[in-house]
């Protein structure tokens, strides 16, 4: 079983990048390996022959450096688990099943693959966009030598050699990009649930890069949409200003599902029940009586409004404050005025005005014809009055609206799981419990955000934020302050439990390689325990074995010895095992007819060989008993 460090170390030296593929092979079709552990693809092909036609045309997206993201994905992580034990025991988030995770995504989405394999409904991610100005440089800590990458890849030297080019010395090349983003999506697509959706924020610059290798890791026939979304005007404005392209104007949303006979259920039914009379609000067809409140002396009694209160506010604000700049009135102010005052402000800025009716602008009536479609015009891609609003400075300037995050969240059941990891400042955990508040769902957000440092002199920076993943959760910490104070009685889950991914440091890993179990028969060594701590070892236990990151294991006393139990598992992790806890280990087991656990795990480096050798002995015992046990002792290293 490979569940430690070391045992990690010495799988990862024999991953190729199909051993995801071929494992999945193995378990399906086992009767196409041969003894010698070869696949037999005629064989295969005998499976295949009355079910797919077999073509020797193909068509895909070829880059440098493909083999190599597979062969990421394919190894396992060796970062653990480290609970922020002080954040996570206050009353807002010990019970909370949200979870936000500072650590790399590529080694963040290999440990949740443990315990959410195809448990996740909807997958919202923003990745960077690779413009040339958005910071992204591929870099990676993976220590392959020219000959070993070689040899993996069954690729030529001079291709390995550029290949660990892109990887070390940084690119933000197509292929660097698409090398990021390939071994990321790989390992999304195995956390979606069968019914599991994902959409992908892209501009020009990768968008038909990112569709092509989403259909190679999603499959063409999942593709469902792309969706075109509003930028804000000074967004556009500065593009132009290059004087090279047109200002883009839309940023894109590509939208695929797990599996091809998606079809969209819950916004069908919704069109039903809009045709049946209920009120429309634009875009999930449901009664939403928030957006029903007086505006101008309007109250809509056979509609509502497409905005909430406080953006609608916040337009009028923005439009009064516009005339006063310009010093003009509403009858003679002219649409050059009103582009030129606009460039000069933030990208969210919204100018509410009346139409002809008398109504504002925005107010929707209903209908039976408005169906969800592929142009989200109504909406600004990104927001900075968010921000501006909880932390009272912009300390992030390209955080999503969270209004297009709730509603790319509709897609999925109000229960469902939402993951992003690409968190940022954390929009989509914001969007998730607004969105919990309002309709009393009880969506659970995944949050994964490498901490990335601020830039040196930027507000976030002259505000005491080191890094972008303390900007993420203390966003969520206002938000949900202001999420209490609009729906006071709310019940939603504003809290979340935080983890950092740690790479263990070189000296660890130095004494993990020398421990030797067959020469360490009279010895433990402590230390290793102590470099981890107890937490970070049963915490990365913990999601591994499949319970998740907030599960909480009953801690129960052995004559004075603690071990942890949950579910199959009951966990030894602290040194000096006495006989006696031994004893009343097996007693346990003999007079707890709720005490059943398969598997006896143990921290090697904790125990002596006696130690061990005395608890398995005892641990047979159980074969005789009512319970008829066999025990699975696992020794972990």
């Amino acid at each position: 079983m490979i569940t430690m460090i070391k045992d990690i170390m010495n799988a990862n030296d024999s991953a190729t990048p199909n051993s995801r593929e071929m494992a999945v092979l193995k378990e399906n079709f086992p009767s196409c390996f041969k003894a010698d552990g070869s696949f037999d693809i005629e064989r295969f092909k005998e499976f295949l022959s009355d079910k797919i036609v077999v073509t020797g045309e193909g068509y895909e997206l070829k880059f440098l450096g493909k083999n190599y993201a597979r062969l990421l994905a394919s190894i396992d992580t060796t970062t653990v688990v480290v609970p922020d034990e002080e954040h996570n025991l206050k009353p807002e988030n010990m019970n909370s099943e949200n979870i936000y995770i500072s650590g790399d995504n590529l080694d963040g989405l290999k440990h949740l693959l443990k315990s959410y394999s195809r448990k996740v409904k909807l997958i919202y991610i923003d990745p960077p966009y690779n413009t040339g100005t958005d910071g992204f440089v591929y870099n990676d800590s993976f220590n392959f030598t020219i000959e070993e990458l070689s040899e993996k890849l069954s690729i030529s030297e001079e291709q390995a050699k550029r290949i660990l080019d892109l990887t070390k010395r940084g690119s933000a090349s197509h292929s660097a990009w698409l090398m990021f983003m390939y071994s990321r999506l790989l390992l999304a697509r195995d956390l979606l649930s069968d019914d599991g959706l994902i959409f992908i924020s892209i501009d020009d610059n990768e968008n038909h890069n990112l569709k092509l290798l989403c259909d190679d890791v999603f499959g063409e026939d999942n593709f469902r949409n792309q969706i075109a979304i509003r930028r804000g005007a000074k967004s556009v404005q500065a593009q132009f200003e290059t004087w090279d392209k047109l200002g883009q104007s839309v940023e894109y949303l590509l939208f695929y599902s797990r599996n091809s006979s998606y079809r969209f259920p819950k916004q069908m039914k919704l069109l039903d029940d809009m045709r049946q009379g209920s009120w429309n609000n634009h875009w999930r067809g449901t009664d939403r009586p928030t957006m029903r409140y007086p505006l101008f002396g309007i109250t809509p009694e056979s509609g509502q409004w497409r905005w909430g209160k406080e953006r609608s506010y916040l337009a009028i604000e923005n439009y009064k404050k516009m005339l006063n700049d310009i010093g003009v009135d509403e009858k003679s102010i002219t649409q050059e005025q009103i582009d030129e005052w606009y460039s000069n402000q933030d990208d969210d800025c919204d100018l509410l005005r009346l139409s002809d009716s008398g109504k504002p602008e925005h107010y929707i009536p209903p209908t039976d014809s408005t169906l969800l479609n592929t142009s989200w015009m109504d909406l600004l891609v990104g927001s900075s009055s968010e921000i501006k609003r909880l932390f009272g400075k912009t300390v992030f300037d390209t955080a999503k609206l969270t209004a297009m995050l709730q509603r790319v969240i509709a897609f999925a059941d109000n229960d469902a799981i939402i993951l992003d990891f690409f968190s940022g400042s954390a929009s989509t955990a914001h969007a998730v419990m607004a969105l919990n508040a309002e309709d009393g769902g009880t969506r659970k957000y995944i949050m994964v955000q490498i901490p990335e440092k601020v830039k040196e002199g930027s507000i976030a920076d002259k505000c005491g934020y080191s890094t972008i993943d303390q900007i993420g959760m203390d966003r969520i910490k206002q938000a949900a302050k202001a999420i209490k104070t609009d729906y006071p009685d709310t019940t939603a889950d504003l809290g979340f439990k935080h983890y950092t991914l740690v790479e263990p440091a070189s000296d660890t890993l130095d004494k993990i390689e020398k421990f030797d179990p067959t020469e360490n028969k009279l010895f433990a060594d402590k230390d290793i325990l102590s470099d981890f701590g107890k937490p970070t070892v049963l915490a990365t236990w913990l999601v591994r074995d499949g319970y998740g990151l907030t599960a909480d294991a009953e801690e129960l006393n052995f004559a004075g010895y603690n071990g942890y139990y949950i579910g199959k598992h009951l966990y030894l992790i602290d040194p000096e095992l006495s006989n006696k806890a031994i004893e009343a280990i097996v007693v346990k087991y003999e007079t707890d007819g709720s005490f059943n656990p398969e598997n006896v795990v143990l921290f090697g480096y904790s125990f002596t060989w006696t130690e061990m050798e005395a608890l398995k002995i005892n641990l047979k015992r159980l074969k005789d008993t009512e319970k008829n046990l066999r025990i699975n002792f696992d020794i972990r290293y």
